[in-house]
């Protein structure tokens, strides 16, 4: 009888705690996906970071969705940055009831996960993913906060032939979606601009020894590589180069502008030349005051797009806000007409989901620091 009574006793104490929890308001889960251990692991932190400091702030002032008070909660889970781990990610982001997902970090784990939330019927919003490919499959559930590679190819090609006036390009690239993807698109803009590369070659994203295709590259006198890659081999790739005494300017477009490429190509990053998504950081509408606010959380600095995963964040929640509901059938088209006003600039979308008016900044190293030299696109005055 005593057992029974304990059991009963428990039992009532459960559902005061459930009644209460609800009479309190309910959480709201949001998703977050991307790269949390292995050699990405930095800009999957980097990302997890931003995101919450969006989940924090929204927090901070008492949501209420549906006349009930709610606390938005954000979920993370490692994809590896590998798109096999990603689907399987996205799944579980599903079937745990998130309501939205801020991810994935690179275009070829974003691709195949956008099928999954697709069919689930919740948003992607991708902080990075740059590939047009990404917003091209047809689905009304994918956006990205950041230019896609047409553009930022385009861009880094015109820049390359009018301001580097370089006219002898070898293009390499690290045939992952993102890096291809790139180097083709840069490719068309100098073909566009009458301009034929002179040296085509290829890596993978795990090469670590780059003298076979930088010997190819100098038998042919080139005076400009532009790399489809990101920061991690960017910075051998750089060394290598001055160590081989190539007389040619490294450029890349979209994830080479991070400390970890600062500091793993050191003396020899000097004069490398980058086109990155967004204004500089102290440019960004709210730049200043974030990244005040991250060294403050985090006590470290940024370390590449901690910005746009705050207002891929953000703008998933002003949506479901403006919808006054967490059911994607009713906050989707708030999302899709938006116009956001985010840390790094108004947030709204084209009928694909990508970010209307992108803006890129050039980056030379000069003196050890990333100094940024012009601003490109039709953003740059949000």
């Amino acid at each position: 009888m005593k057992n029974t009574f304990s059991k009963l006793a428990l039992a009532s104490l459960v559902l005061a705690a459930f009644n209460s929890a609800a009479a309190n308001g309910e959480t709201v889960l949001i998703g977050l996906a991307g790269p949390l251990t292995g050699p990405s692991a930095r800009i999957g932190k980097d990302l997890e970071n931003g995101a919450q400091l969006a989940i924090t702030d929204a927090n901070n002032k008492k949501p209420v969705i549906d006349g009930k008070a709610v606390t938005f909660k954000l979920v993370s889970e490692d994809d590896q940055s590998d798109p096999r781990t990603a689907v399987a990610v996205a799944q579980r982001l599903v079937d745990e009831g998130v309501v939205g997902v801020v991810g994935h970090w690179n275009t070829g784990t974003s691709i195949p996960a956008a099928r999954i939330y697709h069919d689930a019927g919740i948003a992607q919003v991708a902080p990075v993913a740059t590939g047009h490919a990404y917003t091209q499959q047809g689905f009304d559930t994918s956006f990205r906060v950041m230019g896609h590679d047409d553009d930022g190819g385009n861009d880094a090609g015109q820049y390359a032939v009018n301001v580097l006036k370089a006219k002898r390009i070898a293009v390499l690239d690290d045939r992952t979606a993102f890096g291809q993807g790139l180097a083709d698109e840069f490719i068309k803009s100098l073909k566009a601009q009458g301009v034929d590369m002179i040296d085509r070659e290829y890596i993978d994203d795990k090469t670590v020894d780059f003298s076979a295709v930088l010997t190819n590259i100098r038998s042919k006198n080139a005076d400009l590589i532009f790399f489809g890659g990101v920061d991690s081999q960017a910075a051998p790739l750089a060394r290598r180069i001055k160590q081989l005494g190539l007389p040619a300017t490294l450029m890349g477009a979209g994830g080479f502008v991070s400390q970890t490429f600062l500091t793993l190509a050191q003396k020899e990053g000097e004069g490398v030349v980058a086109l990155e998504p967004g204004l500089p950081i102290d440019k960004m509408p709210g730049g200043k005051a974030f990244e005040q606010a991250y060294i403050d959380r985090y006590k470290t600095h940024i370390e590449l797009h901690a910005p746009f995963a705050y207002d891929a964040t953000s703008v998933l929640i002003d949506a479901i806000e403006q919808a006054d509901s967490t059911d994607p059938a009713k906050y989707l088209p708030k999302l899709r007409v938006i116009k956001h006003q985010g840390v790094t600039g108004i947030i709204a979308f084209d009928g694909q989901g990508n970010l209307l008016n992108p803006t890129f900044t050039v980056y030379r190293v000069t003196n050890g620091k990333w100094v940024p030299q012009s601003v490109l696109g039709g953003g740059a005055g949000n």
